[in-house]
């Protein structure tokens, strides 16, 4: 099976709570049980995950279906799919 491109966790963004300063690791292909972040479920794969660093303490979008162009926020990709 080719990983060309990421499992579609979801056709929505993901809205999560971070800290200022605080790193957090976007999981880029999909397979992971605990979207929008990484649980380590990319290995043996060509997938990795992105770090995401929080410049304020809030709530972010993270992309849900892996085919944002600004990973890994939501540019609103998955209207599209």
């Amino acid at each position: 099976m080719s990983e060309s491109l990421p499992i579609i966790a979801q056709k929505t963004p993901i809205k999560t709570a971070v800290e200022e300063g605080k790193s957090y690791w976007w999981c880029s292909c999909g397979k992971s049980a605990k979207q929008p972040l990484c649980d380590g479920s990319h290995k043996g794969g060509t997938f990795r995950p992105l770090e995401y660093k929080a410049e304020k303490t809030g709530d972010v979008y993270f992309c849900g279906c892996k085919r944002t162009s600004k990973s890994p926020l939501c540019d609103g990709t998955h209207k599209a799919l």
